[in-house]
C-alpha cells in the first residue's frame, strides 16, 4: 500500500463500485476485501467494511461507512484517453444504471463519483502554441457534454496536425 491512499467513502456500495472502476482500464484489480470483526454503526459483522483497489496502477480505499457524506464536484478522478473509442466507452460505462453526462467531459457515476473523462488530444490543443487555436479549441469544448475529438480538431483549425 502506498504511503498515502485516496479512501472513498460509500453507502454500502464499496466493493460494487471497486469492481465496475477495475474492470474498465489496465493494471487495475480488487486487491482485498476486509469484513467489519463486530457490529458497528454502519453495518453489522460480516459486511464489507473496506475494499481495497488498485486502478490504473494507483491504490484506493473504498470504505462502506454510511449515507452521512455523499460524493461532491469538490473531487474528481480524471482519466486521459487515447482516441474517441475509449473516450466512448469509459464514459458510457461509468453514466451506465443511473450516472449522469456533465459538461465538458465531466460525469457522474451511479454512487455520486465525479469523473473527467479528457483525450488527450484535447490537452495538447488546449496548450497549443498559438493562442488562438487555444481559444478556439476552449470554446468548442465549452459547448459539449462528452468531448468529440473530431469536433475539437475541427475547432482547431486544419493547420493543426496530430502531435
Amino acid at each position: 500500500m502506498s504511503k498515502i491512499t485516496p479512501c472513498l467513502w460509500y453507502d454500502g456500495t464499496a466493493q460494487e463500485a471497486a469492481t465496475l472502476y477495475t474492470a474498465l482500464l489496465p493494471d487495475s484489480r480488487i486487491e482485498k476485501i476486509v469484513r467489519a470483526p463486530s457490529d458497528n454503526p454502519s453495518m453489522k459483522e460480516g459486511a464489507v467494511l473496506v475494499v481495497e483497489f488498485t486502478l490504473a496502477g494507483m491504490t484506493f480505499v473504498g470504505l462502506n461507512g454510511g449515507p452521512q457524506f455523499p460524493f461532491t464536484e469538490a473531487v474528481s478522478f480524471q482519466i486521459a484517453t487515447e482516441d474517441q473509442a475509449e473516450t466512448d466507452r469509459l464514459s458510457d460505462a461509468l453514466i451506465a444504471n443511473g450516472g449522469s453526462q456533465g459538461n465538458c467531459g465531466w460525469l457522474k457515476d451511479r454512487w455520486g463519483m465525479n469523473w473527467q473523462i479528457v483525450p488527450r488530444r484535447l490537452t495538447e490543443l488546449m496548450s497549443a502554441s498559438d493562442p488562438d487555436t487555444a481559444r478556439r479549441v476552449s470554446e468548442a469544448m465549452l459547448k459539449m457534454h462528452r468531448i468529440d475529438i473530431a469536433a475539437i480538431e475541427e475547432a482547431a483549425g486544419a493547420e493543426v496536425g496530430h502531435a
